[in-house]
């Protein structure tokens, strides 16, 4: 596997070595010895697996306390993929990085603990996997206002996306929990 640093440098582009002839494709979608190697040493202890029509915008989500690392990937479509570093000790606070990521390039993104994680789907359906470092803790999840000015994400839509109503009811970073 290699992984890119991205301008977030915690949150790696990881791209499997991917084995392809006539016949189709094989790669290691999850090796923990690999992933340790380049820098993703963490225990996973739960699965997730969504599908979502296109348009359908998912996110900024997180968790204040039992804080999720996400290994993600797509294996249906095409998604655009973000991060939002939710640190405010780091000198990357409130910053985001975002990617494509597709069935059709396999690239997959590790995004740490103290960070918030959307997508939304850019192809008719998506369907996204995604390993977490700790489960799902629903009194902890809090949502980052997708379209918050301050984050200046560049959200790749025509027109309004999909929204489910706890993220059309996100805060904006200025009044969000975050961590230290």
């Amino acid at each position: 596997m290699k992984a890119t640093p991205t301008a977030l440098p915690e949150v790696l582009l990881i791209e499997p070595r991917v084995f392809g002839d006539a016949r189709g494709f094989f790669f290691e979608s999850y090796n923990r010895r690999a992933l340790t190697a380049v820098g993703v040493g963490e225990e996973f202890v739960q699965d997730n697996h969504s599908r979502s029509a296109r348009g359908v915008l998912r996110g900024l989500h997180y968790q204040v306390q039992h804080a999720q690392g996400k290994l993600v990937r797509v294996t249906e479509g095409e998604v655009f993929d973000v991060a939002v570093d939710l640190r405010r000790s780091r000198p990357t606070f409130g910053r985001s990085v975002g990617f494509v990521l597709s069935a059709a390039n396999r690239r997959m993104l590790w995004i740490p603990p103290g960070f918030a994680h959307g997508f939304v789907v850019l192809s008719e359906f998506a369907e996204f996997l995604y390993k977490a470092t700790d489960y799902w803790h629903p009194e902890h999840e809090r949502t980052l206002l997708w379209n918050d000015p301050a984050l200046g994400i560049d959200w790749p839509l025509s027109g309004a996306p999909t929204l489910a109503v706890k993220d059309a009811a996100g805060r904006l970073l200025a009044d969000a929990d975050v961590y230290d």
